[in-house]
């Protein structure tokens, strides 16, 4: 039995764990049931790994959790001064989030967000079950406790689907709405901004299929949502990388929203935040010789509509996507603006990436050549084809990142580590640890154990090496 991995410092009874010996989670012990949870040889044996990870969260306060209270402080104007970072984990997770808890418990940080979005779980292969799992471990690795935010980004019905068979489309999201909530993901961005119609003369109809659909998806959220939890849920007024949002859209969205949920089911919790375009692309633009242009943001137009999410709907304040690719000297004005949320992602990426052997580059670059050919346009350079292209092949070779060489892995982690603590610093999130405590109350919640007719095995040999 897999509990048999910590010695006598852990054991099984009647499905539930008892937990003897604290340290034992924070030792390579935990490595171990981590790898079983996401690489083990059977289904049987990574269910079981990702039960007791579950259970052990669950027996010393690591527990997945929602924000939504927070962020309804925020809006009653109780908090703020703060951006709460949702980070994107896409490659080399586990010591990428071990990385992230590291900082985040030393600048005594509680408000962040680890995040995958519907794109990403597919690309990556990092079902929800799983992705949980790495971030719940990850934290036990490294001493973390307290509340783990874990949010499904972009939940995002696809337009042309959509156009074809939408009932078919919403319901897709749906299922992986329902699969993400039973995995533990308690914060939801539904994301059907790709449904604006701009040919409409009338902002209220160029809104009005967002927020119908934004609704339905809301409401299978709220039918889902575990006993004692409120899950956030996010909604978006205009799709990244378009024209900038403004104060019109964002009131015409809010009040067909809030309409819509009225008549549908009167009294229903609505959203927590809101998402807007305010100068970003996800990704950033690249040029001809691979790098990043220049992203301005307008920082006034993201500060009037965080205030006017805040006074006049009661939400957090606006969320900015497509933010890792900002210039190091952009992030501090974010917190100034009262911006509730930014999203990051490909900046952890390009680091993993500039990390990595040459030989093993080029591999996953020529991977990339006959696997994704399809998606480079006749204009694309090499540079540019592989820097968008490059997240495909996260996937296929996820086995190989979370293998590579201890001198790599430990460069990354280092650099990483650097990262998440230069941003929680400029995001102003150093020392939010109380005010979640404050606010964010979890709840116990416990799984049956899988295969539960297998007999409960304790002991170990006492002296199971459980050093670093």
């Amino acid at each position: 039995m897999l509990e048999t991995t910590f010695g006598r410092a852990i054991s099984v009874l009647d499905g539930r764990v008892e937990i003897r010996d604290e340290k034992v989670l924070a030792s390579p012990a935990m490595d171990k049931l981590v790898q079983s949870a996401v690489f083990g040889g059977t289904v049987d044996e990574r269910d079981d790994a990702r039960w007791l990870i579950w259970e052990i969260g669950q027996a010393v306060g690591v527990q997945p959790s929602s924000i939504h209270e927070l962020y309804m402080a925020r809006g009653e104007g109780k908090t703020g001064g703060f951006t709460v970072p949702a980070m994107n984990i896409r490659g080399m997770s586990y010591d990428t989030a071990r990385a992230l808890f590291r900082a985040a418990i030393r600048l005594n940080v509680g408000a962040f967000i680890l995040e995958i979005a519907r794109s990403e779980i597919a690309y990556t292969d990092q079902r929800p079950a799983e992705y949980v799992t790495v971030m719940l471990g990850a934290a036990l690795r490294e001493g973390f406790r307290g509340p783990i935010f874990i949010q499904g980004d972009h939940f995002q019905v696809n337009s042309k689907k959509f156009a074809v068979d939408p009932v078919a489309e919403v319901n897709g999201v749906k299922q992986l709405v329902r699969e993400a909530i039973a995995a533990g993901f308690y914060n939801i961005d539904v994301d059907t901004s790709t449904l604006v119609d701009l040919s409409k003369p009338a902002l209220a109809e160029q809104q009005r299929t967002n927020y119908e659909q934004a609704v339905e998806l809301a409401l299978s959220v709220r039918e889902l949502e575990p006993e004692g939890v409120t899950i956030s849920i996010g909604g978006e007024i205009g799709e990244v990388g378009t024209e900038n949002s403004t104060v019109e859209e964002l009131r015409a969205y809010m009040d067909g929203f809030n309409a819509t949920l009225r008549k549908r089911a009167r009294g229903t919790v609505g959203l927590s935040k809101i998402s807007v375009q305010s100068g970003t692309t996800h990704g950033g633009v690249v040029l001809a010789d691979g790098s990043i242009a220049d992203v301005k943001i307008d920082f006034d137009t993201l500060a009037t509509l965080s205030k006017v999410a805040r006074e006049e709907y009661g939400l957090s304040g606006a969320v900015q996507h497509g933010a890792s690719t900002l210039p190091d000297t952009a992030f501090h004005n974010f917190p100034r603006t009262e911006t509730a949320e930014i999203h990051l992602a490909t900046n952890f990426q390009t680091m993993l990436y500039d990390n990595i052997s040459a030989d093993l580059r080029k591999e996953i670059y020529e991977w990339l050549r006959a696997n994704a050919k399809d998606e480079r346009k006749v204009s694309d350079t090499d540079e540019q084809f592989f820097y968008k292209t490059r997240k495909k092949a996260l996937g296929p070779f996820k086995k190989r990142f979370w293998d590579l060489p201890a001198d790599v892995k430990a460069r990354l982690s280092k650099a990483y580590e650097e990262k998440f603590s230069f941003l929680f610093t400029q995001l102003a999130v150093a020392g939010t640890k109380e005010t979640v405590q404050r606010f964010v109350k979890p709840v116990e919640q416990h799984k049956p154990r899988p295969h539960a007719d297998l007999a409960t095995v304790e002991a170990a040999p006492d002296d199971a090496d459980l050093s670093d």
